[in-house]
C-alpha cells in the first residue's frame, strides 16, 4: 500500500508549530480570531472554481517585462499561485515548495506563475531569496485577485499587530488598504477553464504541490 506523501503541509504545521511556541496567546487569540471571521464571511464561496472562466491578464514579472495569461496558455496549462507577500513565511514555504518540483511541472508542459500584490522590487526580492525560476508578477491594487475573487480588507486588529512583527504591508504594496489576496492555487487548461482550484480563508492551510502536480500531468496524459 503507498501512503501520500504531503511535505508542504508537515513543514506548513511545523513553522506553525514553531510559531505557536514564541508568540504571546493574546496575539495567537487576535489572529485566530480574524481568521474565523474571514472564513465566516464566506468569501471562499466567491472565489472562482474549478469549471469557471479563468479572466486572461497581464502583469509584469519582478524585472518589469509582461506577461500575459493568453500567451503562456498557447504552451500548455498554467498553474497560478495566489500569495500575500514576501512577508508571509507560509507564501515562502509554499513557493520554495512549487520551485522543487519547477522541473516535472515543465515535463508535463506547464508553466507556473505566482502572483502577490506587492510591487515589482518585492517580486524581485522574493524571486532572489528563494531562487525562483519562475514568473513572480506584480498585481498592484489586486486588480486580478479581485476577478478572481480572492480580495479581503485585513482585519483592523491585526494591522497594528503585523506592524509589531515588523511588516509593512502599505509600503510593500504601494497602498494603505491593507487588501490581500487569499492565498490561491489553480490549474488552468488551454481552453482558459479552470481545472483544479485551491482558496482558503486560514492562510496556514495551502494547496499541496504534488496535487497540484497529479492534476497537470493529467491533462498532459
Amino acid at each position: 500500500m503507498t501512503t501520500t506523501t504531503h511535505p508542504l503541509a508537515e513543514q506548513l504545521a511545523e513553522y506553525r508549530a514553531g510559531f505557536q511556541q514564541k508568540v504571546p496567546q493574546d496575539a495567537q487569540n487576535t489572529m485566530a480570531a480574524a481568521t474565523d471571521a474571514l472564513e465566516a464571511s464566506g468569501i471562499v464561496n466567491q472565489a472562482l472554481t474549478v469549471g469557471d472562466q479563468a479572466p486572461n491578464f497581464e502583469l509584469p514579472d519582478a524585472t518589469g517585462k509582461a506577461v500575459r495569461l493568453s500567451e503562456l496558455l498557447k504552451q500548455g496549462p498554467v498553474v497560478i499561485n495566489f500569495y500575500r507577500g514576501e512577508w508571509c513565511p507560509y507564501c515562502n514555504l509554499e513557493l520554495r515548495a512549487f520551485q522543487n518540483l519547477l522541473p516535472e511541472f515543465k515535463q508535463a508542459g506547464a508553466n507556473l506563475i505566482a502572483i502577490s500584490p506587492e510591487l515589482p522590487d518585492h517580486s524581485l526580492s522574493v524571486t532572489e531569496k528563494h531562487s525562483l525560476e519562475f514568473s513572480v508578477l506584480s498585481d498592484v491594487g489586486n486588480k486580478i485577485s479581485r476577478q478572481y475573487g480572492l480580495v479581503f480588507t485585513l482585519d483592523a486588529s491585526l494591522q497594528p499587530l503585523y506592524q509589531s512583527f515588523g511588516i509593512d504591508i502599505p509600503t510593500n504594496n504601494g497602498d494603505d488598504s491593507y487588501e490581500l489576496p487569499l492565498p490561491a492555487t489553480y490549474v488552468i487548461d488551454q481552453a482558459g477553464r479552470i481545472r483544479y482550484a485551491f482558496a482558503e480563508a486560514d492562510y496556514t492551510q495551502r494547496a499541496e504541490p504534488q496535487d497540484v502536480l497529479a492534476v497537470v500531468k493529467e491533462l498532459a496524459s
